[in-house]
């Protein structure tokens, strides 16, 4: 077994005093599916700003094919190869839908013609293809994490961070959205890390889960063991439907 993709080791972050990650430490296999859950207020997302450069941990190292993140801007890990999506999900209103996507494929690539061509594509493969032309704010919240998605890919990323891309939607919803990630991992080998409450989703998805509580990582394996761990019953899944 070569060396993983991401390495996160023993980072922590306090705010004020308050300790919101304490001594995490996970890593993620390149290919491989990835999820981290938790109760909400267990870190997750702080873990997620420290690995796309929001935050510099207090103590530890984050590594991405064993060169150090932790200290460099969010634009340069984004162009090291580390694309990320956001809980809240904010398109540029005022542009169409495939602007917003450009935007994000002029990362890599200066030629607008090729930006937009590679953009579509993005789009096609995502579902939305036919609504490149609209503005963004026309659409549903399905097809606005779809986008949001879609801008993350268009950075041409080596892993995706996915923050909670299917909070609200329905199951149906849910299960097209697994269905395009299984896609996408299978056919690019795209490495995917995911912050996610759907448990439907987690356990479809995922190769190995990693368990925050109180910003403690309590538990970490493959899924049908976590799901039956005793302290991740107690603290969170009894909370959840699975």
């Amino acid at each position: 077994m070569g060396r993983p993709l991401l390495e996160v080791r023993g980072i922590s972050k306090r705010f004020r005093g308050l300790r919101a990650v304490t001594d995490v430490s996970l890593s993620v296999e390149a290919g491989h599916i990835v999820a981290l859950i938790g109760p909400n207020g267990a870190g997750k997302t702080t873990t997620f700003n420290m690995i796309a450069g929001v935050y510099r941990p207090d103590e530890g190292e984050i590594l991405l094919d064993g060169q150090p993140l932790q200290g460099r801007r969010p634009d340069e890990i984004c162009m090291a190869g580390v694309g990320r999506t956001f809980q809240l999900v904010k398109p540029f209103a005022g542009l169409s839908v495939l602007d917003n996507v450009v935007i994000g494929a002029l990362r890599r690539h200066a030629d607008v013609a090729t930006a937009r061509k590679k953009s579509l594509a993005i789009l096609e493969r995502l579902g939305i293809g036919e609504k490149s032309e609209q503005q963004a704010s026309s659409l549903t919240l399905p097809d606005r994490k779809r986008l949001e998605v879609a801008r993350a890919l268009a950075t041409e990323p080596r892993i995706l961070l996915l923050d909670e891309v299917m909070a609200g939607l329905r199951p149906t919803e849910t299960d097209r959205m697994v269905a395009i990630f299984k896609d996408i991992n299978r056919e690019t080998g795209l490495t995917i890390l995911l912050i996610e409450h759907v448990m439907r989703a987690v356990m479809a998805l995922s190769r190995e889960i990693h368990v925050l509580h109180h910003g403690e990582l309590i538990a970490s394996g493959a899924p049908d063991e976590v799901v039956r761990h005793p302290a991740v019953l107690d603290c969170y899944l009894g909370e959840e439907a699975v």
